[in-house]
């Protein structure tokens, strides 16, 4: 079936956080492929860069009123969710995360609805909106309501599919469309000219990406890493930031690690950084998904991750890498010197992850996600007016 070009409102975090990340690469994908595609955030997102054909922009602001503690961004966004759709003719409406966007995306839908304009709400669960927040008791009565009040919910994985019809009376179905990358950005490439500047010829690399939360565990991999630099020569790339950094120094000053521990601090081409590693390290006791070892694994490079979540529908234990339970560095430093020790099997598995990474190449899901547009629109096209 022939899809039709569309005009698409996509609300997402700015930041540089996993949900708008995806929610930004797959708008721009969709431009590039003629659909009209409208961010709507606070802030320009993170990835969303130089000017592309298709490619809007709508930022939400809030005025200051006395009344206020603090600024009322919910009802902010969906007046410009509102406004957006009405000037800009929206199709669809697609919101990730959904704390808070899901409930202001129906909101929103409601309010078009009395304004004439009938417009489906298709909402992505990402991991945290989920399994973390989303079932403390202040969110939880609404995110059941607004996943449930969506047109369409998609999730970025089985895991989180399976958590969340745990954690929620979930009576629609939830569609598994997962992450993807773009293998154009994220692929192997000589490193040695900036290999270098890490690490001698002698040393491996493993290096690791996130935001530095409690959740990811980064003391676990510096306490593996303690273990495995004693046997091979290494370094430790800590790429990112966040609110964990400081206590992190600290344990790496008490374990005598700073000339071979290097943080690197918030990067935009990681890609470059992934490509220099010998092995990956994510060890989150809570990863919906793990796009970031995803990108290691595009770019040639085998992961030893924890057990948590959606990992082990990315990271093959045996194959492209090591799955470990949760918080057992142990078992991850003797998976670590086995693999950097065993020339052989680290080349089998540099190409098991890379070819594990081009099962969730972009060309493979931008469909996916175009097919829900289509049958959300079908569907709402087709029942009745009340």
């Amino acid at each position: 079936m022939a899809l039709r070009l569309i005009n698409i409102g996509i609300v997402c975090y700015p930041t540089y956080g996993g949900s708008g990340v995806v929610a930004t690469e797959l708008g721009m994908a969709l431009a590039s492929k003629g659909h009209n595609v409208h961010f709507i955030s606070y802030k320009r997102p993170a990835r969303l860069g130089i000017y592309q054909t298709n490619v809007y922009y709508h930022e939400v602001s809030t005025s200051e009123y006395p009344l206020f503690d603090f600024k009322p961004y919910d009802t902010a966004l969906a007046s410009k969710i509102v406004d957006v759709a009405l000037h800009n003719n929206l199709d669809v409406l697609h919101v990730h995360y959904a704390i808070p966007h899901a409930i202001i995306g129906f909101l929103a839908r409601e309010i078009l609805f009395t304004k004439g304009k009938r417009i489906p709400l298709i909402t992505t669960l990402h991991g945290t909106d989920i399994t973390l927040v989303g079932v403390d008791p202040s969110f939880y009565p609404v995110v059941e309501f607004s996943i449930n009040q969506s047109n369409t919910v998609t999730a970025v994985s089985n895991s989180l599919k399976s958590d969340t019809l745990k954690a929620f009376k979930i009576q629609k179905d939830i569609h598994v469309i997962p992450n993807f990358i773009d293998l154009e950005r994220f692929k192997p490439q000589d490193p040695r000219s900036l290999r270098c500047k890490f690490a001698t010829s002698d040393q491996k690399i493993i290096s690791h990406i996130s935001n530095f939360r409690k959740v990811k565990r980064i003391d676990d991999i510096i306490r593996m890493f303690e273990i495995v630099q004693k046997t091979v020569p290494s370094k430790l790339l800590l790429i990112g930031d966040g609110p964990e950094f400081g206590s992190l120094v600290n344990l790496v000053d008490q374990l005598k690690l700073t000339e071979s521990v290097i943080f690197l601090g918030k990067q935009d081409s990681v890609e470059e950084l992934l490509a220099i590693s010998d092995l990956f390290m994510l060890t989150s006791d809570k990863e919906s998904f793990g796009l970031s070892a995803l990108e290691a694994m595009a770019c040639g490079v085998p992961v030893i991750s924890s057990d948590a979540g959606g990992l082990k529908e990315v990271n093959i234990h045996g194959i492209t890498g090591y799955s470990c339970p949760v918080g057992d560095f142990e078992m991850m430093s003797d998976y670590a010197i086995r693999l950097l020790t065993d020339d052989k099997l680290h080349q089998l598995f540099k190409q098991n992850a890379l070819s594990q990474a081009r099962v969730f190449e972009l060309s493979n899901i931008l469909p996916m996600y175009e097919q829900i547009y289509e049958s959300s629109l079908i569907a709402m096209e087709d029942s009745p007016i009340i």
